[in-house]
């Protein structure tokens, strides 16, 4: 889509990660987003931002599954795992159902969700995994560990992501989190977020594409077109509804 003309739907659309740069670039953006802390960050960061550019971002507060905006885009957006957050075939089947009642006609849906990883899914959920200590957005520097505890029915991945600020001076702020237990973290400092992700793999999600009245016009592995191989951590899907489509 050329820079400066047409309109963009988000799901997912968060504190702006996307939107933002969009508008910058001059199109307009309506998003939906279930969490009201980040909206509330984004209004916050719109608030330091020219009236162009709040002007061009719209965003609503609601179930990606059931909100109707009334109004038709050429571009649909679903980015950085929303689309993980659908659990069950019907919560996809009705998010798919409002995308197509959302796309103008020929517009194009983008979609980008991870790659199960193999080892994330086979790991022992008592055993932690554990990463460089990095600074964290609200905490400071932290030390940083995670278990994975996959649900082989449900196909969703369970991560407990635990935090123990080095400086034990943690800010507080908007992220939702759960205080560890003392005699469990080690200290009161330290919390943890949870994390549910549903697992898709590349052939099941073009099923659910296709008989929900899409068609894959492209699948990369990357954000900058490479093919989705074996090693890949993401996929990045582009589709578009069928000729001739009809819901039953």
């Amino acid at each position: 889509m050329a820079a400066g003309r047409g309109s963009v739907l988000e799901y997912g659309i968060g504190n702006g990660r996307i939107a933002l740069p969009l508008a910058h670039a001059g199109l307009e953006v309506s998003g939906i987003d279930l969490s009201k802390p980040m909206l509330e960050n984004l209004r916050e960061r719109l608030a330091r931002e020219p009236a162009p550019i709040r002007a061009r971002v719209k965003a609503h507060h609601g179930d990606m599954r059931t909100v109707r905006l009334k109004k038709r885009f050429p571009l649909v957006l679903c980015t950085f795992n929303t689309a993980l957050h659908l659990y069950a075939r019907q919560d996809v089947e009705r998010w798919l159902a409002r995308v197509r009642e959302h796309l103008a006609p020929g517009g194009e849906l983008v979609v980008d969700i991870g790659m199960p990883i193999l080892e994330d899914l086979t790991r022992n959920p008592k055993t932690p995994f554990r990463i460089p200590s990095f600074v964290h957005p609200t905490a400071g520097r932290v030390k940083y560990h995670e278990y994975f505890d996959y649900d082989r029915v449900r196909q969703v991945v369970f991560v407990s992501m635990c935090f123990e600020p080095v400086d034990r001076k943690a800010k507080s702020g908007n992220d939702r989190r759960t205080a560890m237990p003392s005699d469990v973290s080690g200290g009161d400092s330290q919390f943890m977020t949870p994390l549910a992700h549903r697992q898709f793999f590349p052939q099941e999600w073009e099923a659910l594409l296709h008989y929900n009245g899409f068609e894959a016009t492209a699948v990369y592995g990357d954000f900058e077109g490479g093919p989705l191989v074996g090693t890949s951590d993401l996929m990045v899907w582009h589709a578009r509804v069928r000729r001739g489509w009809r819901s039953r």
